[in-house]
């Protein structure tokens, strides 16, 4: 059974950083393609970023793009999101899911993944 658990979240002040970690166990992590959603509150889930099972491909929502980073170390089973320049706009929980591939180019939707964590919290205040 796959499991993934997301860490990192907090309270933090408009402008800070945060890294959130998603540790995955239950089969090869290397395999499969890995996103960070978030739902903020009376909102819909939405994507944040992508990448494939290598790192090699690497998607943005526009939102947070130039400051969120997304990485991955395949031999830790971990994935990581980078939020720099926080704004209160980011606040929301944020999830880690998996696909069932190692790539594909419906990586924006939700239906793409098989695999969900619980979830973390992230608070900005301005």
């Amino acid at each position: 059974q796959v499991r993934l658990v997301e860490s990192g979240g907090g309270l933090v002040q408009a402008g800070d950083s945060l890294r959130l970690s998603c540790v995955a166990s239950g089969r090869t992590f290397s395999t499969y393609a890995m996103a960070w959603f978030r739902q903020a509150p009376g909102k819909e889930r939405e994507f944040v970023a992508a990448s494939s099972y290598n790192g090699g491909n690497i998607h943005y929502a526009d939102s947070v793009k130039g400051r969120f980073t997304i990485s991955r170390d395949n031999p830790r089973y971990t994935h990581y999101l980078q939020m720099n320049t926080l704004e209160p706009a980011d606040t929301a929980v944020y999830y880690c899911a998996q696909q069932p591939a190692p790539y594909s180019a419906t990586y924006t939707s939700e239906d793409a993944y098989n695999y969900w964590g619980q979830g973390t919290q992230v608070t900005v205040s301005s």
